[in-house]
């Protein structure tokens, strides 16, 4: 007994030594004390500092900036008082040695809490430095949006909408990233869609929350807590918070929607839903598609502009009736709509600006304000300030080539190559080769337009400034002197600014002269292509412009080049192209000792005229400038460090046989050369090419652009239209039949090996692509065949047991009057399962496009269309779709059936269609039945037909057709 007791004894006393040891009760009265004066100090100071700031900014005049923070301050203040409430309830208590903990607790959270406010003081202190300077205020970390009214904007985007709709019913699709430029509407699509009754009854619950970059990841979880309920008391750290989200999201189907971030953040460790894919559902908005991408979203949504009607109608109802009653204002105003660029967010603020009012002059004040950026009207101010935040998160050679696309005009569509070219020019990039360089510039323009700072078009090959960011991009300019812009629509020759400017750009200037010899030692790059009437320039015009590195004249009338040409010491990169007057250059030519780009297409200068400038890296020339001179005043070969060569060929009447000899071979003969685009007379002299060029089997750097047989403008470039890495191209035009061609010129094989894009055009007697050489097709991503009279089959298997097209992407058929089938024998299992685009047209012949085996190989088809094939009866034959399961077409999103006379069936309704968000069917009037059931094509968004068409139609389920009337858009009639 006296053991257990003595052993009782030894335990309480070591539980009450480790009780006193803890920090609760070695902590002092007047150290909490202490915290607790401190945080009234600071809660005090930012009342007044929140008071000051209000005072400076009115309502009326206040950024969504400064409102955030002035809000967020009332925010801290209130949760500060709650401290003090707490401390004076604490501190009363007559026993506080029992309650000493929290006392201690207590006295933690208050000094944490006073030190975020000494945080957020100094932010405030930023805005009110702002004001005093009187500098444009710049956003305080991340700028926050606010979400247009939906109210305003009923239709804006609602494509966009319904597209996430149709991703967050896919099962397959966790996570789903939109993105687009700042003020493209993205946070008004993620709060719209919180409302979405869709997305209500899909999800037990939804939780939105903004990412705000200088509050952390730390406030982005206990936001996420608290909407899901989730106890936040206690100092846990993000893991164990990250397991009490991931807790709570197992117990039922929740969509999160995070507004926005501007880089990577890793969401596993936020909302620890690694393991949790079955039941949640996260999109989340960005400005870049790259932070989309990595933060691993399985699909991507891009919100664009606004179409110009679309902007038109959210502008007027904005505005108001006032845009209808007043002819003048109406004009003005349309001019206003134009210059907000599609973007909703200015749209709304400079509307709202302008509602109601009817005064004329004030209207065209603001329209003025608008064009400029000198002194922006304040939505434009508040939109410039918003997108010069997301500038500044670039690198210095980003934002250098940034910039410097500004120099282009409004609206203007750039070429690839030139804007790469003028990057090297400039020193923005480098590397120690050409095509280092280039790729470098690849590189960045792919940032560029990840992060929404530029577009790019259809025509891949050319991207686009918007007018918001150019007006940015030049304010930005205006304010740095080593990047001074001169962009003037409207030039004279007398402009002060030519002595000062850095970088001048007088495109489409309707230029007809220009200073005599202007005094610009600072000057880069000088644009002046596209001034037709410009046919002369001043004999000393390039004298002081000892530092050009750009010289464009593109486009121009002159009939030569001055002698004080030779000044441009410094010059890398001279465009000379479609100066089709364009006879004679100095000899002083040669003194360019540093420069590596020279166009000179469709000029009438040839290659005698430029033997000197033997440096050049990369050469654009046209065929005719190689035939108008001896031999041996001017070879290509001579032009040893060549890494880039493209020769221009637009008539068959140039090529004679002597000619096309001596090029080619010389052509060869270029050691360094990387890049070739050339036009082979025939194959012959393909074969003569890679016979001369001992390195075609060992240079894997090597690509082409190689044309067989003369090709009219009237086909347009297809890798200038597709998104894959092309690198080599290949056109067969109107050549010899295919028994021929492998039997006679091997080398055409060799080509064909390295090919990404195959055009076959224009062939006789060739029954089919097998014919030639599909073991040779390996690497072909992109195949287009037309105007072959003879085609029966596309592909056909004659005992072969491996598969074929692997990897080819797409595949175009057109104008193919004998075709019969695309695929004859067995098909082979793993060929073609990596199409994403089929285009059948022009085929009288054929009357099913899919055969049992072919259609189950087409898992990754994405777009589908067929037109003007007169006698196809069905899209597959109705017995060869036996056996084939519901999930045929899976991926298929794109359907397009026109001017098909004799089509009956597509597929029966059995099929799911999980993918397919729109059908066009146009002139099929013997379709009379869809597809479609209510048990399938969930994600079906959009049907377009002739109005007769579909009322014809016939229907199992009447309900069904009501369902789909709304995603119905009539077609008009031709004109």
């Amino acid at each position: 007994m006296c053991d257990l007791f003595g052993s009782l004894i030894v335990e309480v006393y070591t539980d009450v030594k480790t009780l006193l040891s803890h920090p609760a009760c070695t902590i002092s009265d007047y150290e909490v004390q202490e915290k607790y004066n401190y945080l009234v100090e600071k809660a005090d100071k930012l009342k007044a500092s929140r008071q000051d700031i209000e005072k400076c900014f009115p309502k009326g005049v206040r950024s969504y900036v400064c409102q955030y923070w002035i809000d967020k301050a009332k925010e801290i203040e209130n949760e500060a008082k709650e401290f003090e409430d707490k401390y004076e309830k604490e501190d009363k208590r007559s026993c506080k040695w029992v309650y000493r903990y929290p006392l201690y607790k207590l006295g933690e959270d208050m000094g944490k809490k006073a030190k975020k406010i000494e945080e957020f003081l100094l932010e405030g202190g930023k805005l009110l430095e702002g004001s005093s300077s009187g500098q444009p205020l710049k956003p305080i970390g991340r700028r926050i949006n606010r979400p247009l009214d939906s109210e305003w904007m009923p239709s804006v985007h609602k494509d966009t909408e319904e597209k996430l709709i149709s991703f967050l019913r896919d099962e397959k699709v966790r996570r789903i990233g939109v993105w687009g430029i700042t003020g493209s509407g993205k946070s008004m699509i993620m709060e719209n869609l919180r409302k979405n009754e869709d997305v209500i009854i899909l999800f037990e619950s939804v939780i939105f929350v903004a990412f705000l970059g200088e509050w952390g990841l730390k406030e982005l979880q206990d936001d996420i807590m608290g909407q899901l309920k989730v106890n936040v008391e206690g100092s846990a750290d993000m893991p164990e918070k990250a397991r009490r989200i991931s807790e709570m999201l197992q117990r039922k189907r929740c969509l999160i929607l995070i507004d926005s971030f501007e880089e990577k953040v890793d969401l596993d460790k936020i909302l620890g839903i690694q393991d949790n894919k079955k039941r949640c559902k996260v999109v989340f908005a960005s400005r870049s598609r790259g932070v989309c991408y990595s933060m691993q979203a399985d699909d991507v949504v891009h919100v664009d502009r606004l179409s110009p009607t679309a902007a038109w109608i959210m502008f007027k109802e904005l505005v108001g009736e006032v845009i209808d009653r007043f002819p003048r204002i109406r004009l003005v105003a349309e001019l206003v709509v134009r210059e907000c660029d599609g973007l909703p967010l200015l749209i709304d603020m400079v509307a709202r600006n302008l509602r109601n009012v009817t005064d004329l002059t004030y209207w065209l004040t603001q329209k003025k304000q608008l064009q400029g950026w000198e002194s922006p009207l304040q939505g434009m101010g508040e939109a410039l300030q918003t997108l010069e935040f997301c500038y500044d998160s670039l690198n210095d050679p980003s934002k250098k080539c940034f910039l410097y696309c500004a120099l282009y005009p409004e609206e203007c569509q750039i070429h690839v190559d030139h804007l790469l070219e003028c990057w090297i020019s400039e020193g923005f990039i480098h590397e120690k080769s050409f095509r280092e360089a280039r790729d470098m510039g690849n590189s960045i323009l792919h940032d560029l337009i990840s992060g929404s700072f530029l577009a790019r078009l259809d025509n891949k090959k050319y991207v686009k400034m918007t007018k918001l960011l150019r007006k940015m991009a030049l304010k930005i300019s205006s304010e740095n002197n080593n990047f001074e812009l001169v962009v003037k629509p409207n030039y004279s020759k007398q402009n002060p600014e030519w002595h000062k400017a850095r970088r001048i750009s007088l495109m489409d200037s309707q230029l007809q002269e220009l200073p005599v010899s202007p005094d610009c030692a600072e000057l880069l790059t000088l644009f002046l292509q596209r001034n037709k009437n410009l046919v002369n320039i001043p004999k000393k015009f390039f004298r002081s412009m000892h530092s050009l590195r750009v010289l464009d004249l593109y486009g121009t009338g002159i009939a030569s080049l001055p002698p004080s040409l030779s000044n441009l010491v410094s010059l890398k990169a001279l465009y000379l192209n479609s100066c089709f007057n364009l006879v004679d250059i100095p000899s002083g030519v040669k003194r360019l000792g540093l420069l590596e780009v020279l166009d000179i297409r469709k000029t009438k200068l040839n290659l005698h005229q430029i033997r000197s400038l033997i440096w050049l890296k990369c050469l654009r020339i046209s065929f005719s400038s190689l035939i108008r001179v001896n031999h041996m005043k001017g070879r290509v070969s001579d032009f040893c460090s060549l890494e880039e060569l493209c020769v221009f060929i637009d008539s068959t009447q140039q090529w004679t046989n002597n000619v096309a000899d001596q090029a080619i071979q010389e052509v060869a003969m270029l050691e360094k050369l990387t890049s070739l685009e050339f036009c082979f007379p025939d194959l012959f002299y393909l074969q003569l090419f890679v016979n001369k060029r001992p390195a075609w089997n060992n240079n894997s750097n090597f690509t082409f652009h190689f044309s067989v047989g003369f090709q009219d403008s009237s086909h347009p470039l297809l890798r200038d239209s597709v998104d894959y890495p092309i690198r080599n191209s290949l056109n067969l035009v109107d050549t010899e039949g295919a028994d021929k061609v492998f039997s006679t010129y091997k080398a055409f094989a060799e080509v064909l090996k390295e090919t990404d894009i195959f055009r076959l055009i224009k062939q006789k007697k060739v029954p089919n692509l097998s014919s030639f050489g599909i073991d040779s097709m390996e690497k072909m991503l992109v195949c287009l065949i037309e105007e072959c009279d003879d085609m029966e089959v596309i592909i056909r298997n004659n005992g072969r047991r491996e598969a074929v097209l692997k990897f080819l992407k797409d595949l175009y058929i057109k104008n193919l009057p004998k075709l019969k089938t695309i695929w004859e024998g067995h098909v082979l299992h793993g060929s073609l399962v990596q199409l994403t685009t089929l285009v059948i047209s022009k085929c009288p012949k054929l009357k099913t496009v899919f055969s049992h085996g072919l259609i189950q190989q087409l898992h990754e088809l994405k777009h589908l269309k067929v037109e003007e094939c007169h006698q196809i009866e069905e899209i597959i034959a109705p017995s060869e779709s036996e056996g084939l399961g519901t999930n045929a077409l899976q991926s298929l999103k794109n359907f397009e059936l026109v001017d098909l006379p004799q089509l009956r069936s597509i597929l029966d309704d059995s099929f799911k269609w999980s993918s397919l968000q729109k059908i066009k069917i146009s002139f099929c009037d013997k379709l009379k039945r869809l597809p479609f059931s209510g048990e399938n094509a969930a994600k079906l968004r959009r049907i377009e037909g002739q109005q007769s068409w579909w009322e014809a139609l016939e229907w199992e389920d009447q309900a069904y057709k009501q369902r789909l009337q709304s995603h119905f858009h009539p077609q008009l009639p031709p004109i």
